[in-house]
């Protein structure tokens, strides 16, 4: 099971999981480029390219067969609003990379969603253990507007490197900007240094 302690925190200790600038909201805002793609089941891979020893791709029933996992996090959206303990289950991002056997060399991961959005992130982050691909968002299968079937979920970052739609994972050497790193925002988007635009 993952961090299960989001649920039980006094207002004290609830302050400190809150970053600089974030107020608390009880909703789970919908935020998206455009509207939601229709994805079926059937039609939906995830797969894993660029420095690997050997590329994977994973269908619906490969995925659901790799070891699951669940996590109480906080969800902190660059737009300034926080929700608290978010339960979401799916299967743990490291064990996705692994499949594919990184390359040394492979220090990035360049993320696209079905819809053509893009994030980067870097790979030590990717293998933190809270970090998932989510099919379950307190529950229930994730809505179409939050990224059915799965979506990445990032709790150490602002929630834009949380893609949504998520079907390609592409391995790189050097760091490069995403969609929005592209359009101002930040490369890293650590919430707790306010890492919200990009300064040069």
């Amino acid at each position: 099971m993952g961090n299960m302690t989001g649920h039980r925190d006094s207002p004290a200790r609830m302050g400190e999981r809150i970053p600089p600038g974030q107020y608390v909201t009880a909703k789970m805002p919908v935020m998206n480029l455009s509207y939601a793609p229709k994805l079926s089941i059937p039609d939906w891979t995830l797969s894993v390219t660029g420095l690997v020893q050997h590329e994977v791709t994973l269908n619906w029933q490969a995925f659901l067969a790799l070891v699951g996992t669940s996590e109480v996090v906080d969800f902190h959206c660059v737009t300034q609003w926080s929700r608290l303990g978010v339960a979401w289950e799916g299967v743990a991002a490291s064990t996705v990379l692994d499949l594919a056997s990184p390359k040394a060399e492979a220090r990035y991961v360049m993320l696209r969603g079905s819809d053509g959005y893009t994030t980067n992130l870097d790979v030590e982050t990717l293998r933190d253990p809270e970090v998932l691909f989510a099919y379950k968002m307190d529950g229930k299968p994730l809505e179409p507007s939050h990224g059915y079937p799965v979506r990445l979920v990032v709790p150490a970052r602002y929630g834009w490197k949380s893609a949504k739609w998520v079907t390609t994972l592409e391995l790189i050497a050097d760091n490069r900007p995403g969609f929005w790193e592209m359009n101002g925002y930040h490369m890293r988007g650590n919430p707790w240094h306010e890492e919200r635009f990009s300064h040069g």
